[in-house]
């Protein structure tokens, strides 16, 4: 009953906002996503992390005809991600308490997102999680298009929805595939996989995989299928950006890992190595081309396909490893990273909306000395900084350290090529931090308005998961790998 409720709660608080007066849209608004947290955190509270295996189950017929169940259950996997998109709906919404404009629609879609990537993360059925895949995608466009940047809003707009949509085709492809190689056609996630329909790499298993790495590699995203975001991210108004990054990429990494991995695994492990080497690729291109940005925004952007080349490669040592350590220490890793990346740039395009709010600029080289102008503001920044480049005792380390120790054992020259891309990702944060914090402040900057309690609610929970994922990543880390061991719903990658 309540993995019911976190997921239609917020469409019954959307619902409600468009019959309500717009000068209430904004209490609805932000108390739907609290309570929407709350709930998430009873049913975290009841869930048993040390097994980490499916609870809370819920099934019901949907369309019993074509065997369509409205199947729901949350694991080690899922759980971490419906906690991570309540935390960030709330967060966005909080922000955007001063700065939305028609305020029901507004706030109406971003509950209806909610609903899409928390149905999207707890559904067990594939055609019910196909129908949240694109109830998620949709808000996003109009969000973009109606109250993104002036500039190029729609372009933008549109090139994300056309890509993801491209994607989302692709993957209904491989879906109905694996429904129609299993007796009886069922769209029942367990019993495709112990079905075990496309064991080899053959033609048709590689077709299947191919149309999971079009949804989910464009939803990542990977090089060369990253061009929709550093626009959407530059269009999107701050609280579009933080769901964006924090919780629409995990769509990708939680697809592989839940769908690609177990359903055509002789396939992953035949084209793991091509996948292996374009993972690295987008965590090089994704730091080295940050660091020729000159909008902070889009810099952060590029991080993030920086960041998901992680998460491609450790679900690739999955796939791949011989040693079942280095499998369930990619697969962890990877899962890891997701949390780790959603509270993190998350965070950093919270930071980066609301420098832009006091300075009217994004522009780094309009930037500098804003530590000395916002002491507290930029400690926090600085904070997240470092935890995007991965420094130890925060939460991204704790994930890139299990990817890199997984792939010495199954990719040592990737490994070592990943390195780089540390490294890469290490300078130009220190290039950020100091262009952005240090020197004098200038004249315009001398007397900007200190960070509002509204901006510093919403950035506390944020900057204390952080620091605690990265001092305490057992409970986390036992409950994933959990997940990876059950029967049930995990990806079997260690049998």
């Amino acid at each position: 009953m309540v993995l019911t409720l976190v997921i239609f709660v917020p469409l019954a608080g959307a619902l409600l906002l468009l019959c309500l007066p717009a000068k209430a849209a904004r209490w609805v608004g932000v108390g739907t996503s609290l309570l929407t947290l709350a709930l998430a955190v009873v049913l975290a509270a009841q869930f048993n992390w040390h097994s980490g295996g499916a609870q809370f189950r819920v099934s019901v017929p949907w369309i019993p005809a074509i065997g369509a169940n409205f199947t729901l259950a949350v694991d080690g996997l899922a759980l971490p991600l419906v906690l991570l998109t309540t935390l960030l709906t709330c967060v966005a919404l909080l922000y955007s308490w001063p700065h939305a404009e028609r305020p029901r629609a507004y706030f109406a879609l971003f509950l209806l997102m909610e609903t899409g990537l928390n149905g999207y993360f707890s559904t067990v059925d594939l055609l019910l999680f196909y129908l949240f895949f694109e109830v998620a995608l949709v808000p996003m466009y109009f969000i973009i298009g109606v109250w993104g940047h002036a500039e190029r809003r729609q372009e933008a707009a549109m090139k994300f929805f056309l890509y993801t949509r491209v994607g989302s085709l692709a993957m209904l492809l491989a879906i109905l595939a694996l429904y129609l190689a299993v007796q009886p056609h069922t769209f029942y996630l367990p019993a495709i996989i112990a079905a075990h329909p496309f064991p080899g790499a053959g033609l048709v298993p590689s077709l299947v995989l191919l149309g999971f790495f079009l949804g989910f590699a464009i939803k990542l995203p990977i090089v060369p299928l990253h061009s929709w975001l550093p626009d959407a991210h530059t269009e999107a108004p701050t609280a579009g950006s933080i769901m964006l990054a924090g919780a629409l990429l995990k769509m990708g990494g939680y697809g592989f890992l839940r769908l690609a991995l177990p359903t055509v695994p002789g396939a992953f492990h035949y084209w793991a190595l091509p996948l292996a080497v374009l993972a690295v690729v987008s965590a090089i291109y994704g730091a080295a081309v940050a660091m020729a940005q000159s909008d902070l925004k889009r810099l952060v952007a590029f991080t993030s396909v920086n960041h998901m080349g992680y998460v491609l490669l450790g679900v690739t040592v999955a796939a791949y490893a011989a040693n079942p350590a280095d499998r369930t220490a990619g697969a962890v890793g990877a899962m890891y990273q997701m949390v780790a990346h959603g509270l993190v740039t998350g965070g950093l395009f919270l930071a980066v909306g609301i420098l832009a709010d006091r300075t009217g600029t994004r522009e780094i080289a309009r930037l500098g000395g804003i530590w000395a102008a916002l002491p507290l503001y930029g400690g926090i920044f600085t904070l997240l900084v470092f935890a995007s480049l991965g420094l130890p005792a925060l939460a991204q380390f704790a994930a890139e350290v299990q990817i890199v120790l997984g792939a010495v054992g199954a990719f040592p020259g990737i490994a070592a090529a990943m390195l780089v891309a540390i490294f890469v990702t290490t300078a130009m944060f220190l290039w950020v931090l100091q262009r952005v914090l240090y020197g004098a402040p200038p004249p315009a900057f001398a007397h900007l308005p200190r960070l509002r309690a509204y901006e510093i609610a919403a950035m506390v929970p944020l900057v204390v998961l952080i620091v605690l994922l990265g001092i305490i990543p057992g409970p986390l880390t036992t409950a994933i790998g959990g997940a990876l061991h059950a029967p049930l719903l995990g990806p079997l990658i260690v049998h």
